[in-house]
């Protein structure tokens, strides 16, 4: 059976939320955005699962999750270094793993979900993420004029969790290690790495509208409102 770990980013700031605490520790529910995220990883299998996370909340972060098997470790400058701390976290464990590459801010995405990246993995790939058709008409734009419009049917909108293989995803890090301490140069996700330093395809599966990020008070206002509805679960 295929091993299962994970790295959940969780360093955020809750700033355009509003709030003074991380963004992670922002209660959904009652229950913070990282307690949901770390649960559902958990729930889907993962032996092993490290939290990155601000280190002047640390005793917070422990808290919320005191009732996981889950590691917390503070995290890097940016979020390419947060998860290359992840990834040393889980040094013990061998290139054929699977890895789950997640955001706390993503607090819903389903285990079904999870499973599915995971079984695609399983069959071959060695990088896989979930996306969304894009619905929206979208224009490149440069010094404020249209330059182009983009044919969005060949456009998706990306979301976490990203599933690797471990060597894969432990090679792209590696390679990109001198990008990561900058925010003008670290790859703001881990598919991006793969694509870009180790050349493998990245496959794509059916996203959800579940696995929403939560950004805006407008954004925790509509998941508040799903899951008190029953919509989501």
């Amino acid at each position: 059976m295929t091993e299962l770990v994970a790295v959940l980013t969780a360093a955020g700031s809750g700033t355009r939320l509003g709030r003074s605490e991380p963004k992670a520790l922002v209660p959904l529910a009652g229950v913070p955005l990282v307690r949901h995220a770390a649960g559902r990883l958990v729930d889907a299998g993962t032996t092993d699962v490290v939290v990155t996370c601000p280190a002047a909340h640390a005793q917070a972060f422990a808290a919320a999750l005191a009732d996981l098997p889950v590691r917390c470790l503070p995290g890097g400058a940016t979020r390419q270094r947060s998860v290359a701390l992840g990834l040393d976290a889980l040094a013990a464990h061998d290139d054929a793993a699977v890895v789950l590459v997640h955001d706390a801010a993503r607090p819903l995405a389903s285990t079904a979900l999870m499973q599915r990246l995971v079984a695609a993995v399983e069959d071959g790939a060695e990088a896989v993420l979930p996306g969304l058709p894009v619905t929206d008409t979208i224009k490149r734009v440069v010094d404020g004029v249209v330059q182009a419009t983009v044919d969005r049917r060949e456009l998706v909108a990306v979301q976490t969790p990203q599933v690797f293989r471990l060597g894969a995803l432990r090679a792209a890090h590696a390679a990109g290690a001198h990008l990561a301490e900058d925010e003008r140069t670290a790859a703001s996700d881990d598919a991006g790495l793969v694509e870009r330093l180790v050349g493998l395809p990245v496959h794509v599966v059916p996203g959800e509208d579940r696995a929403m990020k939560i950004t805006t008070v407008t954004d925790l206002a509509l998941v508040e409102t799903m899951l008190a509805q029953g919509t989501w679960s």
